[in-house]
C-alpha cells in the first residue's frame, strides 16, 4: 500500500536534523558515560546478567536515537556492537577482559563520531573497521547471529537499508498475545530472547500459560507448551514490535491490540477497565460467562476460574494488564506535576547575571530607604531584599549538580591507567550526590585528574611490593565529598606508600627551594610538593617526571577561591584535602571599610569579631598579637598592606578568620555587616594584585573589593619567615 507524499523542503529537512542533533547532544554524553560505567561494572562482575542487560540496553539507545537523528555511521556502527551482546546476553560468548577493552575502545570510536560533528574534531578512518573485525573474530566458528543474521552480514543489512530509523512517538500501550507454533524450538528460535528484545522496547510484564504442558511421559522437548501475554508500553511503535516477530509471524499466532495511548485518556482517574472488560477483549470469555459471573457475589475473576471459564493465568494476564495501565497513567500524573527540561548553559548564566544585577539594585534600594524617613518605602525595600534573597538562592541552586558527574569519569582513567604502570588499583566513592556549582565542577575535572594519576604513580606500589608489605594486592583510592557550611571538602585518599619527607626535603634543597639548615614543620615539608617544579620522579614517563607537578593543581585550586592540604603516614597512605566555595558567582559577604576604601571578607570564613584599642595592641609587644579569650590570634593591618594613607581610628577592629584550622586577624578600621555580594572579574591592570580576589558593586555605586583570605595569610607567613630568619618571634603557626 502506497500514499501519495507531498515534496519534502530539503533545506526545512536539514534545520530539522540540525535541531534533533542539538537536542540529542547532552543525550549522547550522558549514554557514553552509562555506557562507560555499565562496561566498568561488568569487568568486576563479569557474568552478572543485568550488567550485560545494561550495556545492550544502552547500545540500542545510540543505535535508535543516533539512527533517528540521522547518525547513520553512528547507528550502523553501534549495531554491530549491539548483535555481539546479544549474543553474549544469550550466553553464547563468555564476557572476557578482552571483551570489555575492544568494547570501551568501541565506545571511544562512537564519542570521536558525536566529537566529529558536535565539536569539528577530526576522525581517524579505518578505526571502526579494525574494531569490527576483531569482534567478528571473537564470535566462535559456527554461531550465529541474532534472528539468524551473523555479525558479518550486519554491515551489508545496514547499507541495503539506508533509510534511517523514525524518530520515536509518543508512549503507547500494547497487548501482545504471542502462541508460538509447537515446533519453534526447531526452526532455531527461542521465544525467551523475543520476549527479552520486547523488554528493550520499553516498560513490559509479561504472563505465561504453561496449562497445555503435557505430564512428563507425554512431554517432548523439541516441542513448545508455552504462550504468553505480554503488555508493553513503549514509543518505538507497532513496526518495531512486528519487526521481532519477523520470522516466525508465520507459523505462530500473533495478536498485537493498542488498549492505551499517551494522551487518550483522562488521566485525572487514574482507573482502568475492570477484569471482566479486558478478559471480554481478549476473548478469553463470552457476554453469556460475564454476565453469569457477575451475577455471584464473588470477585469476577474467583467465579470464572472456580466455573473453569478461564485458567488462572488468564486472569493473572488480566490483572497485570490493569496494574500496568493504572501504574503508567500514575506516573504521567506525576511526571507532568514533577517534570524537567534541558537548558542552555549560556541561558542559565544570562540568568545568573541578571539575579547579580537585581542584587546589586535591591542593595541601592535598601540603603536609599533606609537613609529616608518613609515608612511605606522601607517596608517595601524589606519585602524586595527578601524576594531577591529567595530568588538568589533559587537561581544558585539551579546551577548546582552532584560531583557523581565527575567522579564517575575516573573509574576509567583508574582502569587505564592501573593496567599501563602494572598496578592493580581500585577506585571507591562517597558523597556522590554532594552538589557543587556547575562552574567548580566544570574546573575542577583536571585538577582531580592529576591527583589521581599522581596517587597511582606515586602512592600505589606494584602488587609484589605490595604483599611484601602484607597490604593487599589491590591499592585502593578513594574519592569523597561532604558539604562543610559553604564550602564543600573532597578528600582524595590512597593507601600507597606515603610521601617521604626526607626525599622531599633532600630534593627541594637540592633544587635550591629551601636552605640546607632550614627548620621547617612536617606540615610545611609536605607543602614543598606544592612548589612549581617540584618533582621526586627519577625517571621521565607519560604519567610523571617533567617537572609539571603539584603546582598545577594548587594554581587551579586557588583560582577558584580554594585550599588545599595534604597529610601523610608513610607506609600507609596520603590524603589530600581539598576546601572548594559551594559557588563562584554571588556570595554571602562581610563588609568592612579602611578609610574611604570598602573591603569585602567572604562571610564563611569569617569566626568573628574583636576590638583593638591602643592598650590592647601594646600587649602584643609589637609583635602584631592578640589574647582572644586566652588564646593568642596573629593579626595583619590592611591599611599596612594596602598602603592605605591615613591614620586609623582610635578603636579599630579585627576581624578573626579561620584558614587551614588556623585564626588569623585583619585589621580595618570599621565593620558594616552582613552583604550579598556579587562577585565582578578585576580588570587586567588590577588582575595580578596579590591579596584581591575581584570586586562588587555597592548599593551607593560604589565599587568594593573582595579578599582573597588564603593569599593574604600566604603573604603574611612569608612576610614573618623574613622575620624569624632576623630573629625574630614566629607566631603564625600558634
Amino acid at each position: 500500500m502506497t500514499q501519495d507524499r507531498e515534496p519534502i523542503d530539503e533545506e526545512s529537512t536539514e534545520q530539522l536534523i540540525g535541531k534533533l542533533r542539538e537536542a540529542f547532544k547532552d543525550e549522547a554524553q550522558e549514554l557514553l558515560a552509562e555506557l562507560e560505567a555499565a562496561l566498568l561494572e561488568l569487568e568486576e562482575v563479569p557474568g552478572d546478567e543485568e550488567h550485560i542487560g545494561r550495556v545492550f540496553r544502552v547500545m540500542h539507545t545510540i543505535k535508535g536515537s543516533g539512527g533517528a537523528c540521522e547518525f547513520t555511521e553512528v547507528s550502523a556502527f553501534t549495531h554491530e556492537i549491539e548483535s555481539f551482546f546479544d549474543l553474549v546476553r544469550k550466553g553464547k560468548i563468555a564476557v572476557t577482559k578482552e571483551i570489555i577493552d575492544l568494547t570501551l575502545r568501541a565506545r571511544d570510536r562512537i564519542k570521536e563520531m558525536f566529537d566529529a560533528y558536535y565539536c569539528g574534531r577530526p576522525i581517524f578512518p579505518g578505526m571502526t573497521a579494525d574494531i569490527l573485525s576483531q569482534f567478528k573474530r571473537l564470535i566462535p566458528a559456527g554461531l550465529g547471529a541474532p534472528r539468524g543474521a551473523g555479525l558479518a552480514g550486519i554491515a551489508k543489512q545496514q547499507a541495503d537499508s539506508a533509510a534511517p530509523l523514525s524518530p520515536p512517538g509518543k508512549q503507547v500501550t500494547y497487548r501482545i498475545q504471542f502462541r508460538p507454533a509447537p515446533d519453534v524450538l526447531a526452526a532455531g528460535t527461542n521465544p525467551l530472547d523475543l520476549l527479552r528484545e520486547l523488554s528493550d522496547l520499553g516498560y513490559c510484564k509479561a504472563v505465561a500459560h504453561t496449562d497445555a504442558i503435557p505430564y512428563l511421559e507425554d512431554f517432548d522437548p523439541d516441542l513448545c507448551y508455552t504462550s504468553w501475554d505480554i503488555i508493553l508500553t513503549t514509543a518505538q511503535g507497532i513496526n518495531a514490535i512486528q519487526d521481532i516477530f519477523i520470522f516466525v509471524k508465520d507459523s505462530s499466532e500473533i495478536r498485537i491490540t493498542i488498549v492505551d495511548e499517551d494522551g487518550s485518556a483522562d488521566y485525572d482517574e487514574a482507573a482502568y477497565k475492570k477484569l471482566g472488560e479486558i478478559l471480554l477483549e481478549r476473548g478469553d470469555i463470552g457476554h453469556a460467562d460475564l454476565q453469569q459471573a457477575l451475577k455471584s457475589k464473588k470477585r469476577v475473576g474467583e467465579v470464572l476460574v472456580e466455573t473453569g471459564v478461564v485458567t488462572n493465568e488468564k486472569v493473572e494476564a488480566a490483572l497485570a494488564e490493569q496494574e500496568h495501565v493504572r501504574e503508567l497513567r500514575e506516573r504521567r500524573q506525576t511526571s507532568e506535576t514533577a517534570s524537567s527540561i534541558r537548558v542552555s548553559t549560556d541561558k542559565l548564566d544570562g540568568l545568573v547575571d541578571l539575579v547579580g544585577e537585581l542584587v546589586t539594585v535591591q542593595a541601592r534600594l535598601s540603603q536609599t530607604a533606609a537613609s529616608g524617613n518613609d515608612p511605606v518605602l522601607l517596608s517595601i525595600a524589606e519585602e524586595v531584599e527578601r524576594l531577591t534573597a529567595d530568588m538568589r538562592d533559587r537561581t544558585m541552586s539551579i546551577r548546582m549538580l552532584p560531583i557523581g558527574t565527575t567522579f564517575s569519569r575516573f573509574r576509567r582513567l583508574v582502569r587505564d591507567l592501573g593496567q599501563e604502570l602494572g598496578k592493580e588499583v581500585e577506585l571507591v566513592t562517597e558523597g556522590a550526590e554532594t552538589e557543587l556549582d556547575k562552574t567548580v565542577i566544570e574546573k575542577l575535572g583536571d585538577p582531580l585528574v592529576h591527583l589521581i594519576r599522581n596517587s597511582i604513580d606515586h602512592g600505589i606500589e606494584a602488587p609484589e611490593v605490595r604483599t611484601a608489605a602484607r597490604k593487599p594486592k589491590a591499592g585502593t583510592i578513594s574519592l569523597s565529598a561532604v558539604h562543610s557550611g559553604a564550602h564543600v571538602l573532597i578528600e582524595i585518599r590512597d593507601d600507597g606508600a606515603g610521601l617521604d619527607r626526607d626525599a622531599i626535603r633532600a630534593k627541594a634543597v637540592e633544587r635550591g627551594m629551601i636552605r640546607d639548615d632550614a627548620e621547617l614543620t612536617d606540615k610545611e615539608v609536605l607543602g614543598l610538593v606544592l612548589l612549581p617544579g617540584f618533582s621526586t620522579a627519577k625517571t621521565v614517563s607519560s604519567v610523571s617526571g617533567r617537572g609539571v607537578g603539584l603546582d598545577v593543581v594548587k594554581r587551579a585550586i586557588d583560582a577558584l577561591r580554594g585550599t588545599i592540604e595534604i597529610s601523610s603516614d608513610k607506609g600507609k597512605g596520603t590524603v589530600i584535602t581539598l576546601r572548594l566555595p559551594l559557588t563562584l558567582a554571588i556570595i554571602d559577604g562581610f563588609l568592612t571599610k579602611i578609610g574611604e576604601e570598602n573591603f569585602i571578607f567572604p562571610l564563611s570564613l569569617v569566626d568573628e569579631c574583636v576590638e583593638l584599642t591602643g592598650d590592647a595592641s601594646a600587649t602584643g609587644n609589637n609583635k602584631h598579637m592578640i589574647n582572644v579569650r586566652g588564646h593568642i590570634v596573629p593579626y595583619v593591618r590592611l591599611r599596612e598592606q594596602f598602603s592605605i594613607i591615613g591614620a586609623g581610628p582610635a578603636i579599630e577592629q579585627i576581624v578573626i578568620v579561620r584558614v587551614e584550622q588556623k585564626r588569623v586577624g585583619f585589621v580595618v578600621d570599621h565593620i558594616v555587616g552582613g552583604h550579598q555580594t556579587v562577585i565582578k572579574n578585576l580588570g587586567t591592570f588590577y588582575r595580578e594584585v596579590n591579596g584581591l580576589s575581584g570586586a562588587t558593586i555597592l548599593g551607593d555605586g560604589t565599587v568594593a573589593l573582595v579578599l582573597d583570605v588564603p593569599k593574604l595569610v600566604q603573604i603574611a607567613e612569608v612576610d614573618e619567615d623574613s622575620l624569624t630568619s632576623a630573629g625574630g618571634l614566629r607566631v603564625f603557626d600558634t
